[in-house]
């Protein structure tokens, strides 16, 4: 499987960029600002209802009200 980079093109002076198969609200864009570093790679997301996918790793969405 070939890797994201190799792929995308490359867009001069881009911070970071996202694959996404939903479309990214500001409060999105603003979090992921803060999880990417500004070298301009591209980055798979992934978001469905239960947890999120970020370059292959799986975050699960949880209440914070149920955790323990």
């Amino acid at each position: 499987m070939k890797d994201i980079n190799d792929i995308m093109p490359k867009v001069p002076n881009m911070r970071w960029g996202a694959l996404m198969n939903k479309a990214p609200t500001n409060d999105k864009v603003k979090e992921m600002n803060k999880i990417f570093p500004d070298n301009g790679r591209w980055h798979t997301v992934f978001e469905e209802e239960d947890q999120v996918t970020v370059d292959g790793k799986e975050i699960r969405k949880k209440n914070p009200d149920k955790w323990t």
